[in-house]
């Protein structure tokens, strides 16, 4: 059964916008990528490691994997594409973060969806809400447009990419 699971992706090592071009075809065999928000260029946010900017964007993704295969897919192409785990919130080549999942709630180890801190990330809400602005947190039960709304505006740097 084909169900749609919201995906942020992000950059902060190489190049950048090519990780993310490579990350979101790399996403075919998982399911169809339906929409792409714009790249967002976004400070590094709850980490004490100096690092670059990241790239950000929001894929919505047609799949019939259930939630844990599709993390554990995410998880491979990170890896596929230079992804090391050294540290905690370090720089990385790709990073995938599931967002929402076709209204489901999950709680199990190494996996919570919706994603915990979403509704705090400026660099996650403004790229979703590009592509999805009515669809509803399923805890929360408020929409992407509502919960950006109500973000501070000192809740990080966020502007849109565009390549020389």
């Amino acid at each position: 059964m084909k169900q749609i699971a919201y995906l942020s992706l992000g950059s902060n090592l190489g190049d950048r916008a090519a990780n993310l071009r490579t990350g979101i075809q790399g996403l075919a065999p998982i399911g169809g990528v339906l929409a792409v928000s714009s790249l967002y260029e976004t400070e590094p946010v709850d980490t004490s490691i100096p690092q670059e900017w990241f790239l950000n964007c929001v894929v919505a993704l047609e799949t019939d994997l259930p939630p844990r295969r599709l993390l554990d897919a995410t998880l491979k192409l990170e890896e596929e594409m230079g992804r090391r785990r050294d540290q905690a919130k370090g720089p990385r080549t790709l990073d995938i973060d599931i967002l929402l999942f076709d209204g489901l709630v999950v709680g199990a180890q190494g996996l919570t969806i919706p994603h915990p801190a979403m509704q705090h990330r400026r660099f996650v809400l403004e790229p979703l809400a590009e592509i999805a602005p009515r669809v509803r947190h399923p805890v929360l039960k408020r929409t992407v447009a509502e919960m950006l709304a109500d973000l501070p505006r000192d809740s990080g740097a966020v502007r849109k990419f565009t390549e020389a």
